[in-house]
């Protein structure tokens, strides 16, 4: 498909969106319903003595006040709310009267109202025994794990550093932060049609169908996970939430829907978020620029209780062709929730450290930063050995360099000057993120009216899956996108894949089109001769059949026929970036314009250019959207976000949109997006790689070397704030 056949082509559920047909979980119709609302815990670790509900059910409406004796039934298994499947230690709030985080609910209430509801559980009073904490991983209190999470290395790095003409040690610090989706978290439990139906924003459906079922001790046939859309997720909805199972729990108990929508400073203390995290990186290159070696050590904070890896340390060895590597992530256990996926999870941070040291020894050589990468290109990964599917990262360097015009950049720093004074500062940075698959279930009904209907794997959650969907179909059929009708995120059409991790369009699209393949292939042996050029179902019409139906079973490269039946149960089944020929990334170049005023320090982010190599674009408009809100992601990173823990008190102090500060229209200049466009026919039929979350890494690190471009001022810590620079 050229590009002029995607450039205009709306999502096909834009009109659904734009005039409010689309109903996202929490605004089911639900005829009975009631609202409930949780009581967050006021200390981080310790137990429940008592709590008073005398108060809480004299509120007029108020049903009934659940508290941890009535959910002790719950079971936690060891994978129950582990992030993608993992195991955790799996601790579930309200199933005992211990307390192990700041804001975890202690009781939940309901009542006939939202506004009895939160009247109620602010009239709840609870007694605690409290003990000692560590609410960050600076404090005395926290646990350094003994030995690393992962380790990666591939040749002497030590000596290879010890002996190189140009060396650079610096340390990096990435705050804590945290997603904030315009939809925020909720939960709807109805008992519907003999299940129970479960309707939450959410990237994995699958998950209550296994993980919730289990924890209530239900046949997961009779519970159904339904998530048409979804309003952001970002990472944070691609596992079950703490208030999953009580709304559950709370909706059987009363034999009545129950429906909770957690409030934004809420999520704060009980949702998943970026993990504060360390980063030393050491790295040599000889006279001519040539990386000699890299030393990456990485410490991550996370929970005294559950599992999320630290993997901070998988992709900048894949960056370069580093001569040798060494590296490791350790984690850091605090009082607190358990961290999370947050876009580029760790990819992000990694990238933040690595492109601006990267910056660092370019000065130090002596070499433009943009010549240094090129320099520095590899067609194999340094830790296998493998070669990679596809990479034209050299290409979205040269092609970005040229848009950007980065000629002008000036060496020294402060040397750029706008007409009105302010320091001026260009900053180059890359990035990539691993290429994944999943399987998928697709059952396909082609009618002799024309109409279409598709159920697959996989969840809309803004960024367009289903007008990848559709582009696949329209191809291969022909179809009418006016008489398609597309159904995901629903366990009741189709098992559900977690859509996480940018594998979402790698997954889908090959799925969608190998089913598009499948149906041509049985119509033509239905007619007995090869399909004409004349509208499929036209020629579906002429058999005299109402419709043709056909099932497929995707099973991504590398895997076997287990994974359709993990995908059946619930389980997460991925794989990649390693595949038994080959790696396989996306990689993207960012280049980035700053003024930054003398007298105030403020920072303007003018202007961005990024060039993505994702392999086959499905569609320009919503991949265009895609890097553009990646960038924003980046730029926010870079100069405005951070959650600020209280040491004393454990919490986020700045635990709302007033005060956790994200860019708005007036934060962000021109950003100008281009791509390579050469499909990867290696990785899958379709040619597609993953660009949700490759579009961030490597933005942050562009605006702070440009920072350091303007203004001489090497800040190595998030955000960048106006004292650092005066």
């Amino acid at each position: 498909m050229t590009q002029e056949e995607t450039a205009d082509r709306p999502r096909v559920d834009a009109h659904e969106k734009v005039s409010g047909r689309a109903i996202y979980a929490a605004d089911q119709p639900i005829p009975g319903l009631l609202h409930a609302m949780m009581v967050p815990a006021t200390i981080v670790t310790g137990r429940i003595e008592a709590i008073e509900l005398t108060a809480a059910m004299n509120v007029r409406g108020v049903v009934r006040v659940f508290t941890h004796e009535d959910f002790s039934q719950i079971k936690t298994t060891p994978a129950a709310r582990g992030a993608y499947g993992q195991p955790g230690k799996g601790h579930q709030p309200m199933t005992s009267p211990v307390v192990r985080h700041r804001g975890e609910p202690v009781a939940l209430v309901v009542a006939e109202t939202l506004e009895a509801a939160v009247e109620g559980a602010e009239a709840v009073k609870v007694r605690y025994a409290e003990d000692a904490f560590s609410a960050r991983m600076e404090d005395d209190l926290a646990s350094p794990e003994p030995e690393p999470d992962r380790q990666l290395s591939s040749g002497d790095a030590e000596a290879a550093f010890a002996t190189a003409d140009h060396r650079i040690d610096v340390e990096y610090l990435h705050p804590q932060q945290h997603h904030n989706p315009i939809e925020l978290i909720s939960t709807t439990a109805a008992f519907e049609d003999g299940e129970l139906r479960i309707y939450e924003g959410t990237q994995a459906a699958a998950a209550f169908a296994g993980g919730l079922a289990g924890m209530m001790g239900m046949e997961p046939t009779r519970l159904r996970g339904v998530s048409p859309y979804t309003g952001g997720g970002f990472g944070q909805k691609n596992g079950i939430q703490e208030q999953s199972v009580l709304v559950a729990g709370a909706a059987a108990m009363l034999r009545r829907p129950v429906k909770l929508v957690m409030p934004r400073a809420h999520l704060f203390h009980t949702a998943s978020y970026r993990p504060r995290s360390r980063h030393r990186v050491r790295l040599g290159a000889d006279e001519q620029g040539r990386l000699l070696a890299g030393l990456y050590e990485t410490v991550q904070q996370n929970s005294r209780y559950d599992g999320f890896a630290c993997d901070h340390g998988a992709n900048p060895p894949r960056m370069y062709g580093y001569g040798a590597w060494q590296g490791s992530d350790r984690i850091v256990r605090v009082d607190t929730q358990t961290p999370g996926h947050q876009r580029a999870p760790h990819e992000h941070p990694s990238s933040f450290a690595t492109e601006c040291a990267m910056d660092e020894l370019a000065e130090a050589v002596g070499m433009d930063p943009v010549e240094l990468r090129l320099a520095n290109d590899a067609q194999s990964d340094p830790i296998t050995g493998k070669p990679f599917s596809s990479r034209h990262l050299a290409d979205c360097l040269r092609r970005g360099a040229e848009l950007f015009d980065w000629s002008r950049r000036m060496r020294e720093p402060a040397a750029l000057v706008a007409d009105n004074g302010d320091l001026v500062g260009l900053g180059v940075a890359c990035g990539s993120y691993k290429a994944s698959m999943t399987a998928s279930v697709t059952t396909l009904r082609l009618f002799a009216s024309g109409k279409c209907e598709i159920a697959t794997s996989g969840h809309e959650m803004g960024q367009g899956i289903r007008s990848v969907i559709a582009a696949e179909l329209i191809e291969v059929l022909g179809v009418d996108p006016a008489k398609l009708e597309i159904r995901i995120g629903d366990t009741g059409h189709a098992p559900q894949h977690i859509t996480a991790g940018s594998w979402g369009t790698g997954s889908s699209a090959p799925a969608a089109r190998s089913a598009a393949l499948r149906l041509r292939e049985e119509l033509s042996q239905l007619i007995g001769n090869p399909l004409s050029q004349e509208p499929v179902h036209v020629q579906l019409a002429r058999t005299r059949r109402p419709f043709l139906e056909v099932t497929v079973d995707t099973i991504p490269l590398g895997k076997d026929g287990q994974v359709i039946e993990q995908l059946r149960r619930g389980i997460p089944s991925t794989t990649g970036p390693e595949y038994p020929d080959f790696m396989a990334f996306s990689w993207i170049a960012h280049f980035a314009e700053v003024h930054v005023e003398t007298s105030t320090g403020r920072v303007r982010v003018r202007r961005v250019v990024s060039v993505a190599d994702c392999g086959r674009v499905m569609n320009r408009r919503t991949a265009e959207s895609q890097v553009r809100g990646g960038v924003i992601w980046g730029v926010g990173a870079a100069l405005r976000e951070v959650g600020e823990t209280d040491p004393r008190f454990g919490g986020v102090l700045n635990n709302d949109l007033a005060e956790y500060i994200v860019p708005v229209n007036a934060d962000i200049g021109t950003i100008e997006v281009e791509f390579i466009d050469q499909p990867d026919f290696k990785l899958n039929i379709s040619g597609v790689k993953g660009l949700g979350e490759v579009a961030m890494v490597g933005a942050t690190a562009a605006v702070v070397n440009a920072v350091y471009n303007a203004t001489g001022r090497r800040v190595r810590h998030l955000p960048i704030r106006i004292e650092d620079l005066l």
